[in-house]
């Protein structure tokens, strides 16, 4: 039996099952994993536009025919790497604290987003999420199992008390990675640890209310919230609230991966991110 006829026996390329679907076992495995891998490098290289399934299996040193057989498409391919990526991403960070879990949350995203390979492939993902509706829907997925993950956190809080019930715990996190992902596709000021702690801050912070000492300077600290985050490490500086990073010249996925797992800039527009903040100011003031 030849390479490719072993692969389909595995599974590969069953008719009916839509491109990017199969869940394999086994040698299938093996080429999928290396399959997806060169699709993220192609994708990092040349971007959506540029993805080419001959040179996807050229470079997965695969048959060009498994390749057309699973995948069919370029949009198919780009699918079953997000949900690879969703399936691969660490889990979540369980402190204890809110304000902690937040943080890690944030710092997480950023070292994402700065990472040259996993940086450059959310970018070109985006991007093809922009023109076509099959990546769009996959990227949704995407993003959906990783709020999925964090909301965990939020939830935590809200029994501990940090927050108020009724707190939506996807709408929190979603908030949190708004403002990075802004500073990555359309502002291109700095994402580092300082702007990770100052997102994560900004959503922790009107969850405050009701915790006791609301003057006006901002209100107390609800039980078990803990002290504020220090000057420049997330918490507003000495003379008041933390204010955007002034911009700079553009600098250019979700979750690190685990080892070993397969693997034109678009702005989403001011509305776009406020649209996601204000549902979650709401719900917390």
């Amino acid at each position: 039996m030849t390479s490719e006829g072993a692969e389909a026996a595995e599974g590969v390329g069953v008719e009916g099952v839509e491109p990017g679907t199969v869940r394999p076992g086994g040698r299938t495995a093996r080429v999928r994993e290396a399959v997806l891998r060169a699709a993220g490098d192609a994708l990092v290289e040349h971007g959506f536009d540029g993805l080419d399934l001959a040179d996807v299996a050229r470079r997965a040193e695969v048959g060009k025919t498994t390749v057309y057989r699973r995948w069919s498409a370029p949009a198919g391919l780009v699918a079953d790497l997000l949900t690879d990526m969703a399936e691969q991403s660490l889990p979540r960070t369980d402190t204890g604290s809110l304000a902690e879990d937040l943080r890690a949350n944030a710092r997480l995203v950023v070292r994402t987003l700065t990472d040259p390979r996993q940086g450059a492939l959310f970018v070109a993902v985006i991007a093809a999420a922009a023109c076509d509706p099959r990546t769009a829907e996959a990227l949704h997925r995407f993003y959906a199992v990783r709020i999925g993950e964090w909301s965990g956190c939020v939830e935590a809080a809200v029994e501990r008390g940090e927050l108020p019930a009724g707190t939506d715990p996807g709408e929190v996190v979603a908030a949190v990675s708004a403002p990075l992902y802004y500073r990555l596709l359309a502002s291109g000021a700095p994402l580092d640890e300082e702007a990770a702690d100052r997102a994560a801050w900004r959503r922790r912070r009107p969850a405050r209310a009701g915790g006791g000492g609301g003057g006006g300077g901002g209100g107390g600290v609800a039980p078990g919230a803990g002290p504020g985050p220090p000057p420049g490490r997330g918490g507003p500086p000495p003379g008041g609230p933390p204010r955007p990073s002034p911009r700079r010249g553009r600098e250019c996925s979700y979750g690190e991966r685990r080892e070993g797992s397969a693997a034109g800039p678009v702005s989403l527009g001011r509305d776009r991110l406020r649209s996601i903040e204000r549902p979650v100011d709401k719900v917390l003031e």
